[in-house]
């Protein structure tokens, strides 16, 4: 369940180069800025994305079909400018225990620091929300992207092979990783 607190959630950070960044869930005041956010994405980049981000239409609905309940999506802002979207997931029915991870930082703020950050955010976003267990599925040749949730406490947990398939009908292999929010009570 989504608090008070999650909804009002806001916090200033430092990246490791100067720069100062607000992480914030987005709004519906954030429309336009969102949808700039995603415009100049490379084919290279939106390949690995499951819809397709550049599309104004596929962005701009994320904004105004927003539901807490369903994903909560935390923003970066950097001055006035959306850098960075990782949205939480949740599951419904027997999967409500669990929550995916999914991350995007624009071109310009990879590589300093802020995917980290956010994805602490979200860690602690999913703790207050209840959630037991955390989920991203990254394409395996992201090795750096695979690396980062390591460092954050995702454990690998398997592969599937040609689970995703590129826009050119190219497949590739997928890595399973998770993180045990609550643990696990093995009593008998």
């Amino acid at each position: 369940m989504i608090s008070e607190q999650a909804i009002t959630y806001r916090n200033l950070i430092t990246l490791k180069d100067g720069a100062r960044v607000l992480l914030r869930l987005l709004t519906p005041d954030d429309r336009s800025r969102f949808i700039e956010m995603f415009a100049p994405v490379s084919a290279d980049d939106a390949k690995y994305l499951r819809d397709p981000i550049t599309n104004p239409e596929t962005t701009g609905r994320w904004v105004d079909e927003l539901d807490y309940h369903k994903v909560l999506p935390l923003i970066a802002l950097a001055q006035d400018r959306i850098v960075g979207d990782a949205s939480l997931h949740f599951r419904p029915g027997p999967a409500r225990h669990m929550g995916e991870v999914r991350i995007f930082l624009a071109k310009d703020f990879r590589r300093r620091g802020l995917g980290t950050h956010m994805l602490k955010a979200v860690v602690d976003l999913a703790r207050k929300a209840g959630l037991h267990l955390l989920v991203a599925e990254v394409v395996a040749d992201q090795t750096k992207v695979i690396k980062a949730f390591r460092n954050a406490g995702f454990d690998l947990k398997c592969s599937f092979e040609d689970y995703f398939m590129f826009p050119d009908g190219e497949t590739a292999d997928v890595a399973i990783l998770t993180m045990r929010l609550l643990p696990r009570e093995e009593e008998f």
